[in-house]
């Protein structure tokens, strides 16, 4: 059977994340989205989604389709029921499609004709950004469950500092000494090639994926995930790095999400809770204007290439863009669109030709290519939020 993973009605909700990416792309837990219906389902997966991404994630259609809604996270149970799916069937959840059979070149679906099979278990949605760290504690502990399930873990070297031990797992190649692992509080996960340096102090749940890095005497709180390639120091509480991101130095990081290719500059920090304790509202792309999220603890959201100057500090629930480079003194404001030059004194452009040739020097350090394909689509996404900024 060939899997598609479709957007969905969320894309929108989960800008700027998925200004550069589909929606099965984004990390919640230990693995992507896609990872996850991977694993389960014994497939590889390609993607439907918006036209200027098909190039670097195209869809490859076969005679015969399952279409996967790729913000429903998979379990056992509806892994099954999907791939159990015939032909004229859908899976729903409430009023929403989780997925449906479909044939090749079939141009509409309309699900009156299909038999409705319902699914009323419990699962995971991710249907906003800040649901990419809220429900990243439950994510990361199936994740766990399911990549660990019947292997056995490195050894703990004995000069760790452990609690809970059962809860630890170490990919091989992992480097870890003089560290202390707190697993009572939810399941440690450390990737293959990663390393922990010494006196830093992590409760679980946590993840440290494939050739990640915490610095020296760093401080974690769970629910966090430091996707691939990604360095964290300081303090960090309750946050996802999707991959090649860096969070180096003392500052602070919590209730955030930073996509790839991030820089936080040392002694950057950032505001998860608002003086009057009352709930965090954040800038939403679907209404153009802050929506309340109902949450008393909301930090960053950052998306790919953007940066920050040293000591730079952001204000509780701020939403940065694509390609935004930040720095000086003071609160940039909650909102900065994409491909931003400033601060709190104002901001201008930052032309996609300078851009493009940071964003070679960053992945060329990690031995990455960038693309034509990476800059078409930031060019159509600095097209795209051209509204946002002033011009």
């Amino acid at each position: 059977m060939n899997y598609i993973l479709f957007d969905g009605t969320v894309r929108n909700a989960l800008l700027p994340f998925t200004f550069t990416r589909p929606v099965a792309d984004i990390r919640v837990g230990i693995l992507t989205i896609r990872e996850k219906w991977e694993k389960y389902l014994g497939y590889t997966t390609t993607t439907l989604t918006e036209e200027y991404l098909i190039e670097k994630f195209p869809m490859v259609e076969m005679e015969e389709n399952v279409m996967i809604n790729a913000s429903f996270l998979p379990n056992e149970i509806l892994s099954e029921m999907v791939r159990s799916l015939e032909a004229n069937q859908a899976i729903f959840y409430k009023d929403e499609v989780i997925a449906f059979y479909s044939k090749e070149n079939q141009e509409e679906v309309d699900f009156d004709t299909y038999e409705i099979i319902e699914y009323n278990e419990d699962c995971i949605r991710i249907e906003h950004t800040w649901d990419i760290f809220q429900k990243n504690d439950a994510a990361l502990r199936e994740d766990f469950e399911l990549i660990t399930e019947g292997r056995f873990s490195q050894p703990i070297p004995k000069s760790i500092n452990v609690i809970a031990p059962e809860n630890i797992f170490i990919e091989e190649g992992a480097k870890l000494e003089f560290v202390t692992l707190n697993a009572s509080t939810g399941p440690i996960y450390i990737g293959k090639n990663a390393e922990i340096m010494e006196g830093s102090v992590i409760r679980g749940p946590f993840a440290l994926c494939e050739e990640a890095q915490v610095k020296l005497a760093t401080k974690v709180y769970g629910a966090t995930t430091v996707g691939p390639h990604c360095r964290i120091g300081g303090e960090v509480n309750n946050s996802v790095l999707f991959g090649y991101s860096n969070k180096g130095h003392d500052g602070f990081l919590g209730n955030s999400v930073l996509g790839e290719w991030c820089n936080i500059g040392a002694d950057s920090n950032n505001s998860n809770l608002k003086n009057n304790y009352e709930e965090v509202k954040l800038w939403s792309y679907e209404t153009e204007g802050f929506a309340k999220t109902g949450l008393q603890f909301c930090g960053l959201m950052m998306g790919d290439h953007s940066k920050c100057g040293i000591n730079t500090m952001f204000n509780t629930g701020t939403v940065v863009g694509v390609s935004a480079n930040i720095f000086g003194s003071g609160f940039p404001r909650n909102f900065v669109p994409s491909f931003s030059w400033g601060g709190a004194s104002g901001f201008t452009t930052y032309i996609t030709k300078k851009a493009f040739e940071t964003a070679k020097i960053v992945m060329s350090r990690r031995h990455v290519e960038f693309t034509e394909q990476d800059a078409a689509i930031l060019e159509h996404v600095f097209e795209e939020t051209k509204k946002w900024r002033k011009e």
